[in-house]
């Protein structure tokens, strides 16, 4: 099979940074240089100046078991100091750490001070009830400061934490704490979405039944209970206990120790296609360094003055890095909100924004999208005159989604740095950097200083500028994944056997370089079809529908199609200001046409269906292979892991 993915759609606005906003960037083009200069000497000289080290290393990289790589090996610190403690010996503990909006209403500002301290009774709470150094710790909490706390007590005495998703089911909880043998979890009563109170710990006793002596019952002891929502939970006596009956009481006196570099900081699992989770094991010091590097250059972060908002969860590793770890080390002021973007109505992140004059906005195309079906009347009936950045992460964006961001939510000027990275490696990779890149709607650009990429075909050779193919990492970068934890040989044989000869990291995703070099990302590997001989990547066909003034949302996939091998089909979310004035079928029509104008007669759609909404995992990504299923008219596969799971359903029905 050919990995060339032909290119068919050309994109040419171009922005180039505003001549203010480059005069007091943080980040400044020479970071480019130093790093090609040296990219070892480089990632030393960040990690010094962004980190305090209790035992400054003195080897940057060692390499010589690839593809195990070892950063700052004999160095040592403490993660929880990076991000608390340092900044009140530095006089910033009036400093607000965290503006916590809950999903009722109610809000608190938690200041560097008080978060130290939360985390440091917490972790003599954890250390009281046997949790030790290489401990594995499992978190099942909503979007509340206590997370972030629990995220930072676990590492603060050198146990590793296992944060999952508070949407994922009792068995996926299960089988979590099943692999990472954890030995406590910490949890809430329920957490509020929608309106009420989502349950929690039920879901934790469940995954936690003794069914004959094995699993997670065999190695969890206790279980550490925030009340959130007032739920009535039952209570085994002697294993679980309230966090507000035992973390308040505790001593507030609690001495950081350092920890080398290498030691495991946490655990996160991501879905395999084996149905076998895979827990991506994340070290300290690399980890820590290329987080807070990225965070503060990518983001342009100006700790005294900024609000910034990520609104991942951290059950992603997108809260891991750019809600935790990043933006703490770097001494940031953010928000946390538990809520739906949509809760009491439309408009609920614009009114938080408004609220706390949030400066520095991250989120995904699928929320982007989201907004551009509702209309923009919505945002614009609010104040966001606050925000000097945007970000985008999770898949790539299309120019069209890129283009209302800027103008709508930006007010037409503010950067978007859209940024590919991904759980593995751990923090961003490829990005515009504001106030140096010309940013171009719909491309990731470039890669960050000290890092390599580069788009090759199926042998390992560079495909040059106007090339497409897969996108891979060349060489050994600080944040990236240690391995797959208690199973080494399947970290070598998912990540590293399509290039072994070269030492290169495959991430499984396809790019073309752009005739300056710049990066586009092309979707999964997987997810690109073959249409008469022509390999089109579906980001491409959905970049063109959602181009159309009647298109919110497209999600494009192949099926098997007796002339031309596969055929294009999509599935299509409207505007709900079309749905009003036009037929579906006129408007089907319409797009497959406009596809056909836009990218050629290859690229134009066999099947347009009109549906209300599509498919997403809780993270928002689109699960096109369930959406395959339907095209090919086969029964549905495993919808466990999707947001809402009676989508399938009723676009199944739609398709009928």
């Amino acid at each position: 099979m050919s990995s060339q993915i032909d290119h068919l759609l050309d994109e040419d606005r171009r922005f180039a940074p505003d001549p203010a906003f480059a005069a007091n960037a943080v980040a400044k083009p020479e970071l480019y240089e130093r790093a090609k200069a040296d990219r070892e000497g480089f990632w030393a000289e960040q990690s010094r100046e962004l980190l305090d080290w209790s035992t400054p290393f003195t080897q940057v990289l060692d390499w010589s078991n690839p593809p195990f790589a070892k950063w700052f090996a004999d160095g040592a610190l403490n993660v929880a100091y990076n991000c608390l403690d340092r900044h009140v010996e530095a006089g910033h503990g009036d400093r607000v750490a965290l503006y916590f909006e809950g999903e009722p209403g109610d809000s608190r500002a938690v200041t560097y001070a008080e978060l130290t301290d939360e985390v440091k009774r917490l972790a003599n709470v954890l250390t009281e009830m046997g949790v030790g150094e290489g401990d594995r710790v499992a978190l099942y909490l909503p979007m509340i400061p206590e997370a972030v706390a629990s995220m930072l007590a676990v590492a603060r005495i050198g146990a590793v934490h296992s944060v999952v998703f508070g949407g994922f089911s009792a068995d996926s909880l299960r089988s979590r704490i099943d692999d990472a043998g954890a030995k406590l979890v910490i949890t809430a009563d329920g957490g509020w979405r929608k309106g009420k109170v989502s349950p929690l710990k039920p879901a934790v006793d469940q995954a936690l039944e003794d069914r004959g002596g094995l699993g997670p019952q065999a190695t969890v002891e206790k279980v550490l209970v925030v009340r959130r929502g007032d739920n009535e939970v039952d209570w085994i006596e002697g294993r679980d206990v309230w966090y507000h009956d035992v973390v308040p009481q505790a001593s507030a006196e609690h001495e950081a120790q350092a920890f080398p570099a290498e030691s495991p900081l946490f655990i996160l699992y991501t879905s395999g296609t084996t149905g076998k989770p895979k827990g991506i094991l994340h070290t300290s010091g690399g980890y820590l360094t290329q987080a807070a590097f990225t965070h503060r250059n990518v983001f342009d972060l100006h700790p005294e003055n900024d609000v910034y908002w990520c609104t991942a969860d951290i059950g992603w590793i997108t809260g891991h890095s750019y809600v935790v770890y990043g933006p703490l080390a770097n001494g940031a002021t953010q928000v946390l909100y538990e809520g739906t973007p949509e809760f009491p109505e439309p408009g609920r992140w614009w009114d938080v924004i408004e609220k706390y004059k949030v400066t520095i906005f991250y989120t995904a195309p699928t929320a982007i999208r989201g907004f551009m079906k509702q209309g923009r009347q919505i945002p614009q009936a609010r104040d966001l005159s606050s925000l000097r950045l945007l970000g985008s992460v999770g898949e790539p964006i299309n120019p069209e989604a890129w283009m209302w961001y800027r103008e709508v939510i930006g007010a037409g000027k503010t950067p978007v740095v859209d940024t590919w990275w991904q759980t593995e490696t751990g923090a961003i990779m490829v990005s515009a950097l504001p106030g140096i890149t010309e940013t171009k709607p719909g491309s990731a650009q470039v890669p960050l200083p000290g890092i390599a990429v580069d788009v090759v075909d199926e042998k390992g050779e560079p495909v040059g500028q106007g090339g497409g193919g897969l996108l891979v990492i060349t060489e050994p970068w600080p944040s990236m994944l240690r391995g797959i934890w208690g199973d080494p040989d399947r970290f070598v044989e998912t990540y590293w056997k399509m290039f072994q000869d070269k030492g290169y990291y495959f991430a499984g995703d396809g790019a073309r370089l752009d005739e300056d070099g710049d990066i586009w990302l092309l979707g999964r590997v997987d997810d690109v079809m073959n249409v008469s001989g022509h390999r089109l990547s579906t980001a491409e066909i959905e970049s063109a529908l959602v181009a159309h003034d009647a298109t919110a949302e497209a999600a494009v996939v192949g099926a098997s199609d007796e002339t031309t091998g596969q055929a294009v089909v999509a599935f299509v979310i409207l505007k709900e200001s079309f749905l009003r004035e036009h037929s579906a079928e006129g408007l089907a029509n319409d797009l497959r046409a406009w596809v056909g104008a836009q990218i050629g007669p290859i690229a134009r759609p066999r099947d347009v269906y009109i549906v209300g909404e599509l498919p997403k995992t809780r993270s928002g990504k689109i699960m096109r292979r369930l959406l395959r299923d339907v095209a090919e008219g086969r029964e549905v596969g495993d919808t466990t892991t999707l947001a809402d799971t009676a989508v399938m359903s009723v676009i199944s029905a739609q398709v009928r």
